[in-house]
């Protein structure tokens, strides 16, 4: 349609269609026609759509549009979405579109800008809807009406005193279904109640207040506790994600990375990666030692060097299958550091019930095997890898879950204590496990090395 200039047709299509889809749609085509579907919009629906789009598609709109347009744009975008947009972009770009907005708008992004990246104060919006406390169901009501359209979020409504104090929250359904002439401050929720968050406060942990108490909005206050704007599901849910996007590529040990990966240049995938491969590289250093130590004593008792592999992996499995579970546990706040002997506990219960599991289906496995490729691996061997194999199980999962616990009352990200660490940490345990066994069943005469 594009290309036989049927702009009509195109722009009753993009009337009927989701503003989110929109967006979809632009993000998928050519740059040239990006451009062109972004000026076919209604007016009163491209500043959303603008805020859907990809920094690098926001950044092809701004360069191709005059700097009319870009006020108008800016004017009718709500403030958090704004600043997202100018946090993405490159500096050049960030000047052009401030030098064309109103110096209240201009003036309002810059406070924003200025808040630390990742707090509350830089996700929030000062779009809400706010009055005094003293006003009567009936002037509130009548001022919602008035503003509701330049409101982010009208679900939940805010009450202040005269020095812009939060003082309460008042659900809409609550202040719809008051009787007239009641005043706010005596149907408002407040006390106990009243739930907040301060300009400083890290994102994450705004995240976690929202999820605990179910809420559409969270309150954002200063230091005097001033209401200073609110945030909004919709970006919680984008820090959520934002969040467990971090902490999975954390449990790879990866440098987080904030962009797409099908747009982020090799060399930065590189420079994300090669860090943490030469530390796990040179960790290695210790498995490599213990294993040269014991070298005389592998290759004269048959059956030990076969068994290694199995259980480095065995044990590594049962790390990380452990380290997950607390990592999670502690970025949702079901465990704490204070529940880590209670954790242990279980964790060694467990650890022993699985680790004499897999002793008894390896002890099968390792006499089948014999049997049928007639080898010459001794009995005894069987009983070293089998006592090795429980005991790197309950080591590894003491390990999983002692790690991610110590990380957080160190103030690390537990993220950082999984996959890669756990496994390099408990290889080289395993080992030592293993081999401190054959050595005491050598000495003991079981195994003639």
């Amino acid at each position: 349609m594009l290309s036989e200039n049927k702009y009509s047709t195109i722009k009753d299509i993009l009337r009927e269609m989701n503003t989110v889809d929109i967006a979809q749609l632009i993000s998928d085509i050519g740059s040239e026609d990006q451009v062109k579907i972004f000026r076919l919009l209604p007016k009163n629906s491209s500043a959303e759509v603008f805020s859907y789009l990809e920094p690098d598609t926001q950044e092809t709109v701004i360069n191709s549009i005059t700097n009319v347009e870009i006020r108008n744009l800016v004017e009718d975008m709500f403030v958090d979405d704004a600043v997202d947009f100018l946090e993405e972009v490159p500096a050049n770009v960030v000047t052009r579109v401030l030098a064309q907005t109103s110096r209240e708008t201009r003036e309002i992004i810059n406070k924003f800008l200025r808040y630390p990246e990742d707090s509350a104060g830089s996700i929030m919006t000062v779009e809400m809807a706010a009055f005094h406390c003293e006003m009567t169901v009936d002037d509130a009501i009548t001022d919602l009406r008035r503003t509701a359209q330049d409101k982010e979020s009208i679900e939940t409504c805010y009450c202040i005193d005269n020095q812009r104090k939060l003082v309460g929250v008042l659900p809409l359904r609550k202040l719809i279904v008051a009787k007239s002439g009641t005043v706010l401050e005596s149907i408002m929720l407040d006390d106990d109640r009243l739930i907040s968050v301060n300009t400083l406060d890290d994102q994450e942990t705004v995240a976690e207040i929202v999820r605990k108490y179910d809420l559409l909005s969270v309150p954002v206050v200063d230091n005097e506790n001033r209401l200073v704007g609110i945030i909004t599901i919709d970006d919680i849910v984008d820090v959520i994600q934002e969040e467990n996007t971090e902490d999975f590529e954390k449990m790879a040990l990866l440098l987080p990375s904030e962009e797409n990966y099908l747009k982020t240049g090799v060399l930065r995938l590189y420079r994300n990666r090669i860090v943490w491969l030469l530390i796990l590289m040179i960790s290695a250093t210790f498995t490599g030692m213990i294993i040269e130590n014991f070298e005389d004593k592998l290759a004269l008792i048959a059956g030990l060097t076969a068994c290694i592999p199995m259980l480095m992996d065995t044990g590594g499995n049962s790390g990380n299958q452990v380290s997950t579970l607390i990592i999670r546990g502690l970025a949702l706040g079901n465990i704490k550091t204070s529940d880590y002997f209670r954790v242990l506990w279980k964790e060694i219960r467990v650890a022993v019930l699985c680790g004499l599991s897999l002793a008894v289906v390896n002890f099968g496995r390792m006499w089948i095997m014999r049997a049928v490729l007639h080898s010459e691996t001794a009995t005894p061997v069987f009983f070293v890898v089998c006592l090795s194999m429980v005991l790197t199980v309950i080591i590894a999962k003491t390990i999983g879950c002692t790690l991610p616990i110590l990380a957080k009352l160190l103030h690390l990200d537990p993220a950082l204590m999984a996959g890669p660490m756990i496994t390099t940490i408990v290889d080289a345990v395993s080992l030592l496990i293993y081999f401190g066994i054959a050595t005491l069943f050598i000495q003991a005469g079981y195994l003639i090395a």
